[in-house]
């Protein structure tokens, strides 16, 4: 149905230090919680936005992995 390629994305909230780099490039797809960290939109997982890869490249802990799912 949607174009373009179905990714992954993940944040590791062990590793993600609230910098809000990924809200910054990408905020039709990352927001921050409560706390400042960074969190998925409900519903935008699908890897839609041009500026997610660039988003997880901004995260200076690389706390962002997007992986293109397969099938």
């Amino acid at each position: 149905m949607g174009m373009g390629i179905d990714l992954d994305i993940a944040i590791d909230k062990d590793v993600c230090v609230g910098a809000g780099q990924c809200a910054l490039a990408a905020p039709g797809v990352f927001t921050q919680d409560d706390d400042g960290f960074g969190e998925l939109l409900p519903g935008r997982t699908d890897g839609g936005d041009p500026m997610l890869r660039e988003a997880a490249r901004a995260c200076p802990v690389a706390a962002i992995t997007v992986t293109e799912r397969v099938g």
